[in-house]
């Protein structure tokens, strides 16, 4: 059953990749562009496997941790923390 709470900003964080690995180790201006590249597929394809397309909106991948930032519900955000390769899934908190 989909929730219908409305979308909140979760950021997603993956589990080791020696790939993520090896390219972030080699980062140059040519590298980096790789790297970019490989996470932001990597990320839009688990999100492409295991959500409803049109049902999320990523903002953006983070290269420094391969992690990314996505507009999900919460029953989303569950199905996502029992994806293989996800190390963690946490909710944007406001820091007072």
């Amino acid at each position: 059953m989909e929730s219908t709470k409305a979308p909140e900003l979760y950021f997603v964080f993956m589990n080791y990749d020696p790939q993520y690995d090896r390219l972030r180790s080699f980062r140059t201006k040519k590298g980096g562009n790789k790297l970019d590249l490989y996470l932001s597929k990597k990320h839009d394809e688990l999100l492409e496997n295991y959500l409803q397309p049109g049902s999320y909106n990523k903002t953006l991948s983070l290269v420094i941790v391969d992690g990314f930032a996505v507009e999900i519900t919460e029953d989303q955000a569950n199905v996502l923390r029992s994806a293989e390769n996800v190390r963690l899934v946490e909710k944007n908190q406001e820091l007072a």
